[in-house]
């Protein structure tokens, strides 16, 4: 078996999902407020700078997607269902969560760029749960 493109583009996915804790974690280290204990119950986002929120929302956005994302592409693997479909489908979803990621930390990717990027991203997964009944006619 061979390792495809779709896999490895799955693979650096799951590298910036298991990495996007960490601007939050900086954020919240370096922002620390006075007075609470995060050991005992995490301090409300609202109280950090809005960069430290927004990472916090941009793990959770990724994570949202990703999982539907990374199932499809287990599905289309076990299959044999590859094609050049979901080839670039792999990459274009790959880059739009990175863009939409580092968009949403930094504060660029306002209205409408943030969620026309999550827009993509769901249409990504649209893309592949296509081609997963595709590849069964």
């Amino acid at each position: 078996m061979t390792f495809s493109t779709e896999l490895g583009i799955l693979t650096c996915l799951m590298i910036l999902a298991a990495s996007l804790w960490i601007p939050y974690i900086v954020g919240v280290n370096k922002h620390a407020v006075a007075g609470t204990d995060p050991f005992e119950r995490p301090t409300p986002l609202d109280q950090y700078p809005a960069w430290v929120h927004r990472a916090h929302r941009a793990h959770l956005n990724l994570l949202e997607q990703a999982l539907p994302f990374s199932v499809l592409v287990l599905i289309l693997n076990a299959i044999d269902g590859f094609s050049a479909l979901t080839y670039w489908t792999a990459i274009v979803f790959f880059w739009v969560r990175a863009i939409h990621a580092v968009g949403m930390i930094s504060g660029f990717a306002k209205m409408p760029l943030r969620p026309l990027l999550f827009l993509i991203g769901w249409a990504c997964c649209l893309m592949m749960g296509y081609a997963v009944f595709a590849a069964q006619f």
